[in-house]
């Protein structure tokens, strides 16, 4: 049973994964930062402002908290961006140049040539 845990837990895979969530779990960090110090303050002040609020999460409508809801569209939306370029670029640099059709080989050279000799005959 550890024998196959191991031989489990240390496939490319597993280890891909992990380090995935990792990065992701910093990646999201960043993107709330960015959302919460950066796009709030610059881009969402004049409504807050008009509706007499201090942060976004105060932003509510009949009891509906909708500040933290378009808090989360933004990130989201920031998320999906970036790693559509990630992908992209990572994409192109993975991208094989197509192989160009080899030609027939020597053996199918030779069968050619013994096939167009007994045509001839």
């Amino acid at each position: 049973m550890i024998k196959e845990f191991k031989e489990f837990a240390f496939k490319g895979n597993v280890i891909d994964l992990a380090v995935g969530v990792i990065i992701g779990a910093a990646f999201g960090a960043i993107i709330s930062s960015a959302v919460d110090d950066v796009i709030t303050p610059l881009i969402l002040t004049p409504v807050m402002e008009a509706s007499g609020v201090a942060n976004l999460e105060q932003l509510a409508w009949n009891g509906v908290k909708y500040g933290n809801f378009i808090s989360a569209i933004i990130k989201f939306i920031l998320i999906a961006i970036v790693l559509f370029f990630l992908i992209k670029g990572a994409n192109k640099l993975n991208k094989k140049e197509e192989a160009a059709p080899a030609g027939p080989s020597n053996e199918e050279v030779l069968l050619t040539e013994i096939r167009d000799i007994l045509k001839n005959k």
